[in-house]
Formats: C-alpha cells, sequence, structure tokens
C-alpha cells in the first residue's frame, strides 16, 4: 500500500479531486458536506491501475484547521499538492508547503485543479517558482479537472509513477501515530493511523504514549478488510482490548514495546528559523501537536522542552508553529533525545557548537564517541541502534555499555591507579570493593569494573580489586606478631590465644581479618583463630577415638578447652567430615588423609 496527503489553499478542490480519483467520500461529517468545506481528515483509496492500493489522506486547507492539517501530513512521505488554476498560489498553499519542507517531503505531485475555469498554465507557473528550494522542486505538474474529467487519466498515472518511485520504509520499529478515535458496538475502541515503519499483528502487545500503557490489538483492519497482519505503510484501524475512548486520542502514538523511549526534552537543529524564535511554540511531529518550551542555543540550535513526552527517535522532522500569529516559524530535526544539562555559563554556547557538527542520523560508533559511553538500550530507544543489531566495530560492549576505545583505556589507567593507592593506604586490605574502585576511578557503571580489571592487568575476587602479584604488606611489628602466635599454634595446634593473649601480641580484628584473608590462619568463629592445617589435625585424632565420640572426647584428644572445641566441631560439621547424631554425640563421616 501506497499513502499521499493532500496539500493546499481552502476551496482549491482537494477534497473533490480525490472523490473523482478513488469514486469514495473522503468528507465523513455532515456538516462537510453541507458546508462543501473539508475541517477534519478524511480517506478514501483506489488502485491507480496496478496491484498496490494507494490510500488518500485528504486534510482541510482553511487557516482554522491547519492542526488538522499537520495531524494527516505529519506520517506521510508523499503529497499530491493541489493549487486551482483560478485563483493560483494563495496563503495556505504557502503555509503548507512550509509545512512540507519542514517536514523533509520530498516527493509529490503538482495538480493544478479547476483548469476547465482557467488557463492552468500561469498557476503551473507560479506554483512551480515557490516550490524551488523546497524538497517539491522539480515534482511532475499534471493540469485536471474533476468536473469534466480532463486530465484525471494522466494524474492517475502520474500518481501511479510516483508511488512506483517511492522508497521502500526504512527498517524499524512499529509506530503508528493516531488520527482518529472511536467505539465500535461489540468491539470497543478503535484507532485509525498511518503505520510508517515496522509491522502490528493480531495479539501484539504495544505500548500507549504517552501514557506508557501496554495494550493489546484485538483486531485489525486495513482500508476496512481484515487483516492478521500489516507491514509499513499502511492505513490501519486498530481494534485495542481493554481501552476506553476517552484513554486514547489524536496525537497519542502506538509504538513497539522497547523500541522507544518517553522524549521531554531534546536538542534540534533549526530549518529556515528567525535567530530568535518565542519562547512558547507548539510542536507538530506525526499526528501530534505538543506545546514546547524553547531555548535557544546558537543561530541553528535549540532544546525544546515537551509539555506532554513523545516516543521520538534521532533525526526525525518536525515543525514549530506558533498559534498565535498561526504561522509555521521553523522546522527542526532531532539531534539528541538525551541531552545533557547546561548548568555552568557557556554551557549554551558549547552545546551549540557541539550541535553544529553533528548529523542528523549518526552511525553508532559516532554517537558512542559523542558520548564517551552509553547504555546500548538507550541507543535502541532513541533508534540509532536496532534491537537485533549487532555490536558495531570500533566500540567496546561490555556490561550492557557501549564504550568508546579510549575512555575504555581511560577507564582502564584509572583503576590502576586507584588500586595502587588503595593499597599504598591500605596495606592490610586484601584488595578495594568494586563500588569504591569505580567511585575513585570515575567509572560509570561498577559492573565494569571486572572487565577492566581484567584490561588493566589486575584481579577481581572475593577480596575486591587487587594486583595479580601483590599481597598483603603486614607492618614489621604484625608480622612479628603473627610469627609468635603461629609458632605457639605450631607446637599446641588448638590452644586458641584468647582476647588477653591476642591484645598483648597487638593483633585487632583488622590485622587478623588480614591474616586469614593471607592464608595465615583461619578464623573458627569469632575470637578463636588456628592455622589451616588444624582441621585436618582434628580429623586426625578424632578418628582415632571410639565412635561414636562426645564432645569432652574430642576436647581431651585436642587438648583444648571448650571455647575451642564446640566451633571447631561445628566447623568440621559444616564441612561435612563429622555429623551431630544426638545432643551429645558424633561420628566421623570421612577418614582422615
Amino acid at each position: 500500500m501506497f499513502v499521499i496527503a493532500t496539500a493546499g489553499h481552502v476551496d482549491h478542490g482537494k477534497s473533490t479531486l480525490v472523490r473523482a480519483l478513488t469514486g469514495m467520500e473522503p468528507d465523513r461529517w455532515a456538516e462537510e458536506r453541507r458546508r462543501g468545506m473539508t475541517i477534519d481528515l478524511g480517506f478514501a483509496w483506489t488502485s491507480l491501475g496496478d496491484d498496490e492500493t494507494t490510500a488518500f489522506v485528504d486534510v482541510p486547507g482553511h487557516q482554522r484547521f491547519v492542526t488538522n492539517m499537520l495531524a494527516g501530513v505529519g506520517p506521510v512521505t508523499a503529497v499530491m499538492f493541489v493549487v486551482a488554476a483560478d485563483e493560483g498560489w494563495r496563503r495556505q498553499s504557502a503555509e503548507h508547503l512550509a509545512a512540507l519542507h519542514a517536514l523533509d517531503v520530498r516527493h509529490g505531485v503538482l495538480a493544478v485543479t479547476r483548469s476547465d475555469l482557467a488557463d492552468p498554465g500561469p498557476a503551473i507557473a507560479q506554483a512551480r517558482e515557490r516550490l524551488d528550494g523546497t524538497g517539491l522542486a522539480g515534482i511532475p505538474a499534471v493540469a485536471v479537472s474533476a468536473v469534466t474529467g480532463r486530465g484525471l487519466a494522466t494524474l492517475r498515472d502520474t500518481l501511479r509513477d510516483l508511488t512506483r518511485a517511492l522508497p521502500a520504509p526504512a527498517p524499524g520499529p512499529a509506530r503508528l501515530w493516531v488520527d482518529r478515535s472511536f467505539s465500535v458496538r461489540g468491539s470497543g475502541t478503535v484507532v485509525t493511523g498511518t503505520l510508517a515503519s515496522g509491522t502490528v499483528a493480531v495479539g501484539d502487545e504495544l505500548l500507549l504514549y504517552p501514557s506508557g500503557r501496554t495494550v493489546q490489538v484485538r483486531g485489525l483492519q486495513s482500508l476496512k478488510a481484515d487483516v492478521d497482519r500489516a507491514d509499513a505503510v499502511s492505513r490501519l484501524a486498530v481494534n485495542l482490548r481493554g481501552l476506553s475512548t476517552d484513554e486514547v486520542r489524536r496525537g497519542h502514538a502506538l509504538v513497539q514495546p522497547g523500541a522507544f523511549a518517553p522524549v521531554t526534552s531534546m536538542d534540534v537543529r533549526l530549518v529556515r528559523a528567525a535567530d530568535r524564535l518565542p519562547a512558547q511554540l507548539t510542536l507538530h511531529l506525526g499526528s501530534a501537536a505538543v506545546a514546547v518550551r524553547v531555548r535557544m542555543l546558537g543561530p541553528s540550535a535549540a532544546r525544546l522542552t515537551l509539555a506532554t513526552p513523545l516516543p521520538l527517535h534521532v533525526g526525525e522532522r518536525g515543525l514549530l508553529r506558533d498559534p498565535g500569529a498561526q504561522h509555521i516559524v521553523a522546522g527542526f530535526a532531532v539531534l539528541d533525545t538525551m541531552p545533557p544539562g547546561l548548568h555552568a555559563r557557556g554551557d549554551a554556547r558549547r552545546r551549540a557548537t557541539a550541535l553544529a557538527g553533528m548529523r542528523d542520523r549518526p552511525t553508532v560508533a559516532e554517537e558512542v564517541a559523542r558520548r564517551g559511553a552509553v547504555r546500548r538500550e538507550a541507543l535502541v530507544t532513541a533508534g540509532v541502534l536496532a534491537t537485533g543489531d549487532a555490536d558495531p566495530d570500533g566500540v567496546v560492549a561490555a556490561g550492557g555499555w557501549l564504550i568508546d576505545p579510549v575512555v575504555w583505556k581511560q577507564w582502564a589507567m584509572a583503576l590502576h591507579r586507584a588500586v595502587d593507592e588503595w593499597a599504598a593506604a591500605n596495606p592490610l586490605s586484601p584488595g578495594i570493593a568494586p563500588d569504591a574502585a569505580a567511585r575513585r576511578a570515575g567509572i560509570i557503571d561498577a559492573r565494569l569494573v571486572g572487565a577492566l580489571a581484567a584490561e588493566a592487568g589486575l584481579v577481581l575476587d572475593g577480596g575486591g580489586v587487587h594486583g595479580r602479584d601483590t599481597g598483603i604488606r603486614f607492618p614489621a611489628p604484625v608480622r612479628r606478631a603473627l610469627d609468635e602466635m603461629c609458632a605457639r599454634l605450631h607446637d599446641a595446634p588448638f590452644a586458641a590465644p584468647g582476647a588477653e593473649d591476642l591484645a598483648r601480641l597487638g593483633l585487632s580484628r583488622q590485622h587478623l581479618a588480614a591474616a586469614v584473608t593471607a592464608g595465615v590462619l583461619i578464623r573458627v568463629t569469632d575470637g578463636v583463630y588456628l592455622l589451616p592445617s588444624a582441621p585436618a589435625e582434628a580429623l586426625r585424632r578424632v578418628a582415632a577415638l571410639r565412635q561414636p565420640f562426645t564432645v569432652s572426647q574430642a576436647r581431651a584428644a585436642w587438648d583444648t578447652s571448650r571455647r575451642v572445641a564446640v566451633p571447631l566441631l561445628e566447623h568440621l560439621d559444616q564441612q561435612g567430615v563429622t555429623r551431630r547424631l544426638d545432643t551429645a554425640r558424633r561420628i566421623l563421616t570421612k577418614e582422615p588423609r
């Protein structure tokens, strides 16, 4: 299917021409037919002589209904621009052209109507002159009369040639801008719109913006025919399950989950704008019309803050209209849907300089290089990266992030410095915790520390981040105290020093914990430390006892106190080499080596 919007001044015959081409009545309201003036969007379709169907979105031409007109042309990439031979170029012709140019519409046909009432030559020449310098410059022109039928066959052929020349829809996620919402008895809420990208099928779950609510597709119609699935480009009626008509309206959008994020602030490149714009304007994009606050950053750059969030991608085109003065003041291209804050003096000027060097549709590598590091999912919802695309060459992918290689190397070096500084200041610590290392090194996410540690030749284990060839460096007095304690335990393996002995030796909890991490001691329980060989020796001695044995028997075999014997037995139980039978007895479950 192909979708073409009409454009042109009021009463130049747009609806009459669509009626003549399709045999359908595009004006849906009785008031429109009574007044002979389109006030809202109309829809009609036909075959132009091939197997494809061409749908027309007929838009109003009166100045009072420009918002409705913009809702119709917003999602469409081709136009039938209508100018009357007996009136020529008029005010709304100019505003409609400004809108189409701002939206970067480049495919169209110029239809000069009422050619039975006046020579169409001057109107064609005048229109061609006005179209020069826009995306529609050089489009074919056809003189036509819907009353006499003159030129209708030629117009149909020209429109067919136009549809054949239209580029295939750009691949992308599903998004349908809603232009109508109504209720059907027995079915519930139905919305219509132009599906400009992606695919929608019955049963799909979509997100309704701006609310972000999940809705399910109950049924689909394309040009009043039931379908199970529709691909872009299509005119669709979508029956939504469990949604009332007052919860959805024109300007809302149905989008594929995970493919868009609600945008409330964005930086844009302005097209055909004055040096200064009013601070309050209306943004038109798709079928949406949203109030925005404008902050000029430079001659052709601005930050737009939206009163209502919209699901937008980088590179999209929209326009800004002054509702008070009732004219379009600028077009724009979206450059950044995740703009940085502007807080310091000179930030706006520097940002304008950066935006001047950005392309409307950047590559993934360009976007990563500009940001330094960015979540992969953020580039997907910004429309820079497709969901199923492989990670691009030239960037580092780790932990859900895409990182510029220069930044990655800087982080690795900063991590190495942080680890060295921590080790120098904390000689008894086995390493620095990942969160602390990330903060010190300026790493954006602590989950990247493991990969960066490997990059920097470091180790991340239970003790934190540390060097490969550096262990705990005990001060000389602590080393001597540990040597004395180990010598005593070597002679009496189960005579764990008590609190007074540890205090006399000058060994604090920190020293003992470091000794355990270094493998000098093991901690049986709080305040009970033995040599690492103690459990094996304890097992060998209880193996010589008659089974089962009691705590008292084990204590005697180990020549120690209950303070040591009870937790040591519990330690052996946890190791699975002894097993408790009742409150008093245990048995050996594993022979000592």
